[in-house]
């Protein structure tokens, strides 16, 4: 006998999160299912704070910081909670909704357990709704994945780097060190 899984959704998990069902579990919705999230630990928070307060200060005003927040993503029945989302600074239409792709410059993952889960099912989640760059930091590694250029599930262009500097493509002017972000 096969096994169906119970797809969700975003509609339908809305509810059930506003219904506070979920409210002492980390979650998030990813293709329609809804999936644990891993306890956070002290490299992972780390890393991920460094790279938020490098980020804020090297942006200024061009990009808000999300640190763990929800952004939704209609075309894969998706609302994931990256580690970091840069995006438009809206301001309080934040209020009425959280950032859709349109609103999404790139997104960070930082990788100590979920790197797996990480490069596959958030990196198709992300592709499907054309989010032009994802970074996945392999904390273990201390490395960065650079993925480009959505096509349909999955990223055109994937590179490496542990060194030098990398220019968003929202932002060509800006060099970031990938040091800063990595370790």
């Amino acid at each position: 006998m096969a096994v169906t899984l119970a797809k969700w959704t975003l509609e339908q998990y809305h509810q059930i999160v506003d219904s506070g069902i979920l409210a002492d579990r980390a979650v998030e919705l990813l293709h329609g299912e809804i999936v644990e999230m891993p306890p956070e630990g002290e490299p992972h928070a780390y890393s991920n704070t460094e790279a938020r307060d490098y980020l804020i200060a090297v942006l200024r005003d061009r990009a808000q910081i999300r640190d763990s927040k929800p952004i939704t993503l209609p075309s894969s029945q998706s609302e994931p909670q990256p580690d970091l989302a840069i995006v438009q600074p809206l301001g309080r239409e934040y209020r009425e909704h959280h950032p859709y792709p349109e609103n999404i410059f790139w997104v960070i993952e930082f990788s100590n357990t979920s790197l797996l889960k990480d490069l596959y099912e958030k990196a198709k989640a992300y592709a499907i709704a054309g989010i032009q760059e994802y970074w996945v930091v392999d904390l273990k590694r201390q490395t960065m994945i650079v993925l480009r250029n959505p096509d349909n599930e999955t990223y055109r262009l994937r590179q490496e780097k542990s060194e030098g500097t990398i220019c968003p493509l929202a932002f060509p002017e800006i060099e970031i060190e990938i040091s800063r972000i990595t370790n």
